[in-house]
């Protein structure tokens, strides 16, 4: 019999949970695990992925019964839960579906993102890694660059082109991609931050059984709408403990000497800046609720790019010189991005890059422009034009 569930439902059975799995007398992996199993993971998959087929909306009561309770550290498998898990969700076999959902959510497996290559970043469909398949396998070569968590990811979620004889966008296809597979090889990108969270990678004579090909073959393009839609509402979209507004109106309050009347107009607009973006999550996240996430994600994640980087430059005018301080240039390979546990010299310079990762802002306010707006497509000369052909 198929359960209705609704709060008090949700509620019952995240307490039942409990009841069952003392945290404080189980192994961190072995509760996430039974949580898993127990579709408490995130509530809206279906029952035996994690979930209970309940409204997405009810996850916040699962989670505020389960506070305090071990986490699947988000920040660190973030790409696994906001772009390959939705996108395993929808196109997946179900043998996928289980062998992959269980160990992303858990944090046991990290995943990555091989899309954009020096040649095709804004432009991601003139990608020019090739698979070429022979019997069961795909052999690929290639080079991906930009590729956050490559370094310690188990899995990525790639898409090659695998007909050239036809144009762009139809002869792509989407795979996930074995990482510790011969053949592939992560090397650091230092960032100015001094940092090396993003990686390139080259992709050498690769083998992927047919097994792990993701929708069909010459479907990769709409398979990754899919991911870049869902990517772009984790970065703008998501909802946050601590923000950068919350972070300089700390340091406003904490610090009188530094204010002037021009600062503090510059702050109350982006303060309501702020708000509006805020509420405008809120409304897309109960549009997500609804269905799979639509091109409204690429205004969120515009907004988000523009008010960090603003933000992050006050910040460090206010602060003056003490704005120019940074912590440690040290040369290093992060799990995570903490962009507000940093100081403002840090969250100032990685705030550039706000606007160039999930998406520059000329392409989505071209996004915005043409499926959200409804305004005339820009001239595409290469449109019906093969991928061969095309002059590089």
């Amino acid at each position: 019999m198929r359960v209705t569930w609704d709060e008090a439902s949700v509620a019952e059975r995240a307490r039942a949970f409990l009841a069952e799995h003392d945290p404080a007398a189980m192994d961190r992996l072995e509760f996430l695990r039974a949580r898993f199993d127990a579709g408490l993971a995130w509530v809206h998959f279906p029952e035996g992925l994690g979930g209970l087929g309940a409204p997405r909306g009810l996850q916040a009561v699962a989670d505020r019964e389960l506070k305090g309770t071990p986490d699947n550290q988000p920040g660190r498998i973030g790409i696994g839960l906001g772009m390959a898990a939705p996108t395993i969700l929808a196109f997946g076999t179900e043998e996928q579906s289980k062998r992959f959902l269980r160990p992303l959510w858990t944090g046991e497996e990290v995943w990555c993102q091989l899309f954009s290559e020096p040649g095709a970043g804004s432009d991601l469909a003139t990608l020019a890694t090739r698979a070429v398949r022979e019997g069961d396998e795909w052999v690929v070569d290639g080079q991906k660059v930009w590729t956050s968590s490559a370094h310690t990811a188990r899995w990525g979620i790639l898409v090659a082109r695998t007909d050239p004889g036809v144009p762009k966008h139809r002869g792509l296809t989407y795979f996930v991609c074995d990482m510790h597979a011969p053949g592939v090889e992560v090397r650091p990108l230092r960032q100015i931050t001094g940092e090396a969270e993003f990686n390139e990678v080259f992709l050498t004579g690769v083998r992927l059984p047919d097994a792990l090909r993701l929708g069909e073959v010459g479907d990769g393009w709409r398979v990754a709408q899919t991911t870049l839609m869902n990517e772009r509402v984790a970065i703008g979209g998501a909802p946050a403990r601590r923000t950068m507004m919350g972070v300089v109106a700390e340091t406003w309050r904490s610090r009188p000497e530094l204010r002037t009347h021009d600062l503090h107009q510059r702050l109350l607009r982006l303060w309501v800046d702020s708000e509006v973006m805020r509420l405008t999550a809120v409304r897309l996240r109960e549009q997500l609720a609804a269905g799979h996430p639509g091109p409204e994600g690429s205004g969120m994640k515009l907004a988000f790019a523009r008010l960090h980087q603003e933000l992050s430059g006050i910040e460090v005018e206010m602060l003056r010189e003490d704005g120019l301080a940074y912590d440690d240039w040290t040369f290093r390979r992060p799990d995570t991005v903490d962009f507000i546990g940093r100081e403002a010299g840090y969250r100032y310079l990685r705030a550039k890059g706000n606007s160039i990762e999930g998406g520059t802002s000329e392409i989505l306010r071209n996004i915005i422009a043409e499926r959200v707006l409804g305004l005339p497509a820009e001239p595409r000369a290469d449109k019906d034009v093969a991928w061969k052909d095309l002059p590089r």
